[in-house]
């Protein structure tokens, strides 16, 4: 049985195990009284402990009710907060890394008992199994999640922000040159939705934008290109478009005299095609279809960019290094880096720059050539 300590040390005890346990009222639910209870290893943690807890009752931030086991704040969090605010495709992506890694191990703890070193542990035991990748991602659901019950109001402190998740390389961009890219549309250009690849090169549109345009979005009197959509695989295999990736994703782009070109020998290929398949045809807007109209498939269209890669003999790159390609010829030609920011739909400047610090070298010589003749416009 618990001893409790000599009047006047409030209500303070030490337990059998040699530990020391504080009780604080915070009021009455459903009838009955409710105190938080906080157990250290030393008497003076748990003075330190409600001091603070009463610090929190009379700020009116420490909530009587029970706070949730995390298995059900998770179901919480996404029901009612995740649910309304991100795609389809991540809260799927959320759910999965729920369900399949934290309910099992940290789901059975009290949220405002979950403490950094079960955080911790838990890692370690993913990276037996996951890649570092893998486990910031989770590492970044569980921060959300838990930054949210703070704001609730549930608990005091996150402790997700007290543990470092493994650091995980980068994958640098890997470019085409400019001898690369020209290789790359010439070998495009017997393919069927060549436009789609001068898409993808000369804008820096990403694979959802590109496959996502409808006509509507084009304007051939104006040359100019909206791009409001992206066409997303769904969770149940389902494609659909939906809006861009952010707000500044959604941008309008002049469209150079071969762009326009592209996509006008393209719209006349996609009549012929609708024309000789007839009651087939299914109707979309899309620029970028199969044969009888239906949207292309991600999945498919990287097949075609690894087969031209393969007819080019080109080098392997992911089909989003285009996109990095797009911005490092611009970069390259000299246009600042927020016009090129502009271009790619990136939300934050620093996006642009942190992602393009490696472009081109010789823009470094250049520019320090340029600081010489500033400084010794005579050569000295």
């Amino acid at each position: 049985m618990a001893e409790r300590r000599s009047a006047g040390e409030g209500s303070i005890y030490r337990l059998p195990n040699g530990k020391w346990q504080g009780a604080l009222d915070v009021g009455w639910v459903d009838g009955r009284r409710v105190r938080k209870r906080i157990t250290r290893k030393t008497r003076r943690e748990v003075v330190i402990g409600l001091r603070e807890l009463t610090a929190l009752s009379e700020r009116g931030q420490l909530r009587s009710e029970r706070p949730p086991m995390l298995s059900v704040w998770l179901d919480t969090y996404l029901d009612e907060v995740a649910g309304t605010r991100v795609r389809p495709t991540t809260l799927a992506s959320y759910r999965s890394h729920i369900e399949t890694h934290m309910k099992p191990v940290l789901g059975r703890y009290r949220i405002d008992q979950l403490r950094p070193q079960h955080i911790a542990a838990f890692y370690k035991d993913l990276s037996q199994t996951l890649s570092p990748a893998s486990i910031r991602r989770i590492h970044a659901v569980l921060r959300r999640a838990l930054t949210v019950a703070v704001r609730w109001g549930l608990i005091v402190n996150n402790p997700v922000l007290m543990v470092d998740p493994p650091p995980t390389s980068v994958s640098e961009p890997q470019p085409f040159t400019v001898e690369e890219a020209r290789t790359f549309l010439v070998a495009a250009q017997h393919d069927r939705l060549f436009a789609r690849w001068v898409v993808g090169l000369s804008l820096g549109l990403r694979q959802g934008e590109t496959l996502g345009l409808q006509w509507a979005d084009v304007d051939f009197t104006a040359k100019r290109l909206l791009v409001r959509r992206a066409l997303r695989l769904q969770p149940g295999g389902e494609l659909q478009l939906v809006a861009t990736k952010t707000v500044r994703s959604k941008r309008a782009l002049p469209l150079p005299a071969t762009v326009l070109a592209a996509l006008a020998a393209r719209q006349e290929a996609q009549a012929e095609e609708r024309r000789l398949v007839a009651n087939m045809w299914h109707e979309s807007d899309l620029v970028f279809t199969t044969a009888i109209g239906t949207p292309v498939h991600p999945r498919n269209d990287y097949r075609t960019f690894r087969r031209l890669l393969t007819e080019a003999d080109l080098r392997r790159v992911r089909l989003h290094d285009l996109r990095h390609t797009a911005a490092s010829l611009l970069l390259a030609q000299g246009v600042p880096a927020r016009v090129v920011m502009e271009i790619l739909g990136h939300s934050q400047i620093s996006v642009t720059l942190n992602t393009y610090t490696h472009v081109d070298t010789s823009l470094t010589e250049t520019a320090l050539n340029g600081m010489e003749s500033a400084l010794w416009p005579s050569g000295e």
